[in-house]
């Protein structure tokens, strides 16, 4: 089954995790549950540290303190999806909430 990376931007909070509405929350953790009564199968899912944490490696070697962009969203977080198809891990990238960003889905080159 092909597998699709579904990516998670949003604002960041001063506040992290601590500052997400538990509705929102809530409805994160219940994702699995339909991604799974969907057909398909979660094969990672992680969030990530703020973006004050990145390091990020120039041509060059050069290292920098944080994400390379600059921009008002982020990405809090990512899922690794198997699915049927495109379609199918959009249908799974609708199911999560987001506050004030977007989400986009991807799919992984084939091994």
């Amino acid at each position: 089954m092909p597998q699709y990376a579904i990516l998670i931007y949003e604002k960041e909070t001063p506040g992290g995790v601590a500052d997400i509405p538990p509705e929102v929350m809530e409805a994160n953790l219940r994702a699995g549950d339909r991604i799974a009564a969907m057909g398909a199968r979660v094969v990672n899912e992680q969030g990530l540290q703020p973006s004050a944490t990145a390091r990020t490696i120039h041509k060059g070697g050069m290292v920098t303190d944080g994400p390379f962009l600059e921009s008002k969203e982020v990405i809090a977080g990512f899922f690794v999806v198997e699915a049927a198809d495109l379609d199918q891990a959009i249908a799974i990238g609708r199911l999560l909430p987001i506050m004030d960003g977007a989400v986009e889905v991807r799919p992984l080159l084939a091994e």
